[in-house]
């Protein structure tokens, strides 16, 4: 009895291997599609975005490294629009028709002063040349990817919708998503996804901080300063004093600002009196209006130095950014999808390389195995830590993002650690994986279009009635100079 049901068993099972149903060579759904096809194009991506690690190109001047992804979307059958939001390397790119309209940011733009190579131990490639310290190549090529797997989604389907890859220089410090949301180019879009490389995957409704920055020269006049100080006019006195006073002001300013600086230029030597100094401020706060009011108590303070020490004073704001908007409706979705999509798993090689890494941080509890695992779902309508030009558009438009381990558990953003694992095979597996990520997200949306309806209702509820968007750095033009 016993062998006749096993006989039965096998004349079942093999039965079964030849259906469409349970074969294993049947087509996989929508999903697993999407996810074997990003998979499939990690090295082509993974080689993009070492490219990209190697230019190295600071804000504003990343001609090579937009060119590079420009070149690839236009390949891949997308309308380009260069140059726009009078910034040379920003640049729109589209495909399909009709709405919904989803947009996918993409950032690019190094850090000076951080070169690194890839390997687990402090190795300068060129001294003084910059690096991808905060992941940007990942960046930029990662969401590149997914727009590029959504337009041929929408090609497979024939859903109607278009997607769109914003381009977008000078997140550090140079703010160029602002001018772009500034100059209306994201008016019509129904949703914005993004991410950023990290040391964690999570996909959480956060916010961050909003922030304003500027320089403050001073003008004073050149003497002797041992035969003749009487002549002069310091202008580095206008700049220690402003520095005394803003340091005082801390006491009274709100608990969660933060403000910080870095005198630029000081004088030439200690025998002339300075006839030139500049200090350079940033203002942080979670509100918006907070930082407003707090930069505006620093003009403040340098138009008192400049009185005291008998100076001229001027100052450029540099940038200015919005706080985070934290859109639930979408942010679940993309949660939804990166538990689908999962962690980064290391090879052995990888795995101590990670060891190595961790061991500079002297931190325990740290794991390589971290990277595998995501972060709950939180939501935080107050920020803290950072800020991003990614701020303003969500103020527009309803936006969600996420982080993926592109850096080894641990890492900070900014760092040389951050910089080496981003140049190898650990920084591009991150980066499919937030490429896999946002890839389903957009077209849970081109599916379901009525979560765009509803992220916007949310996004009208938390940004109030009487809303009305005004860039913090007001109508300057962009700095196109400021790295040079």
């Amino acid at each position: 009895m016993k062998n006749i049901k096993t006989t039965i068993l096998f004349i079942f099972t093999f039965l079964l291997s030849f259906s469409p149903i349970f074969s294993q060579d049947h087509k996989p759904n929508e999903e697993q599609l999407t996810i074997q096809n990003l998979e499939a194009r990690t090295q082509e991506y993974g080689n993009i975005a070492h490219q990209i690690w190697e230019y190295a190109e600071l804000g504003y001047l990343e001609t090579k490294s937009a060119g590079l992804l420009q070149s690839h979307l236009k390949k891949e059958g997308f309308i380009i629009k260069s140059g726009v939001a009078e910034i040379p390397t920003a640049f729109v790119a589209e495909f399909g028709s009709g709405y919904p309209i989803i947009g996918i940011l993409a950032e690019y733009d190094a850090l000076p002063g951080i070169s690194q190579a890839a390997e687990p131990e402090r190795k300068i490639i060129e001294k003084g040349g910059s690096g991808h310290a905060c992941g940007h190549h990942l960046f930029g090529t990662g969401s590149v990817a997914a727009a590029v797997e959504v337009k041929n989604w929408l090609k497979r389907s024939g859903i109607k919708g278009t997607i769109r890859l914003y381009g977008t220089p000078a997140e550090e410090g140079g703010a160029g998503k602002v001018y772009m949301v500034r100059a209306g180019l994201l008016n019509d879009v129904d949703a914005v996804l993004h991410w950023h490389p990290g040391s964690k995957n999570g996909a959480s409704a956060a916010s961050s901080l909003a922030n304003k920055s500027a320089k403050f020269r001073f003008y004073g006049k050149a003497s002797h300063a041992a035969s003749s100080p009487q002549r002069g006019r310091s202008a580095l006195d206008a700049v220690e004093a402003m520095n005394y006073m803003a340091n005082m002001m801390r006491e009274h300013m709100q608990m969660e600002s933060r403000m910080h600086y870095v005198i630029t230029s000081g004088g030439e030597a200690p025998n002339v009196v300075p006839a030139y100094a500049e200090v350079f401020y940033y203002v942080r706060h979670p509100e918006m209006q907070a930082v407003r009011k707090l930069f505006d108590r620093l003009v403040k303070t340098a138009e008192g130095a400049a009185i005291g020490t008998e100076t001229k004073m001027e100052y450029e704001v540099i940038h200015g950014v919005y706080n985070l908007l934290p859109n639930e409706t979408l942010s679940e979705v993309m949660y939804k999808n990166l538990q689908t999509v999962g962690g980064v798993e290391y090879t052995k090689a990888e795995e101590e390389f990670a060891k190595k890494i961790i061991a500079t941080f002297n931190r325990e509890g740290l794991t390589p195995s971290d990277a595998k695992e995501i972060a709950p779902y939180t939501v935080s309508n107050r920020g803290k830590g950072g800020s991003t030009d990614v701020g303003d558009v969500s103020w527009m438009v309803p936006t969600a993002g996420m982080r993926s381990a592109t850096w080894v558990p641990g890492t900070g953003a900014h760092s040389w650690q951050a910089v080496a694992a981003g140049g190898t095979d650990i920084g591009t597996k991150g980066m499919m994986v937030a490429s896999k990520t946002i890839a389903l997200t957009a077209i849970d949306l081109f599916k379901n279009p009525e979560l765009c309806e509803k992220a916007k209702k949310e996004l009208a509820k938390k940004r109030g009635k009487d809303f009305k968007y005004e860039a913090m750095l007001g109508d300057r033009k962009p700095p196109l100079d400021y790295r040079q």
